[in-house]
């Protein structure tokens, strides 16, 4: 059983619910209603609308309908251990940027990401160079680290 349809079943043996009660409190057609329920490997999450009248139907808040649809549908879900705003806007805009412009917000991230890799990477080399006590802002001892040796011009 899916994340949707467990959601479902488990409301409705909850407050003793029928499908035919879930789709009159949430305005559907009550096939919709049986049809989630009931369909065991989505391809794609239903509708917007169509969670949005689900959620009420059950009397559940719409972000967990929406969660529980889209982990049906095998997309993974992130949700923020901490309400960031700026994490909540970006991931709320992602769905309303055309795939050109998500393109370049991924490849942005990307390239944060590796700049981040990067200042990892040179606090790592000050680390060795202070290990090999050197002064880490000359980078003697990272030469002489990547020569194989531990002197530095001619000890070849």
């Amino acid at each position: 059983m899916n994340p949707l349809q467990e959601l479902i079943r488990t409301r409705m043996t909850e407050q003793h619910w029928s499908f035919a009660d879930v789709a009159r409190r949430g305005s559907l057609p009550r096939s919709t209603v049986h049809h989630l329920a009931t369909n065991e490997k989505p391809s794609r999450p239903p509708h917007p609308q169509t969670l949005e009248k689900l959620a009420a139907g059950l009397g559940l808040p719409a972000d967990q309908v929406r969660v529980a649809a889209a982990q049906a549908a095998g997309y993974t879900v992130f949700t923020a251990a901490a309400k960031d705003p700026e994490v909540e806007i970006l991931a709320a805009a992602l769905g309303r940027l055309s795939r050109e412009d998500r393109r370049h917000v991924a490849a942005l991230v990307r390239s944060l990401l590796d700049r981040g890799d990067a200042a990892a990477d040179r606090a790592e080399d000050v680390d060795r160079d202070l290990a090999l006590g050197a002064d880490p802002r000359s980078g003697a001892a990272r030469d002489a680290h990547a020569d194989g040796g531990g002197g530095g011009r001619g000890s070849r």
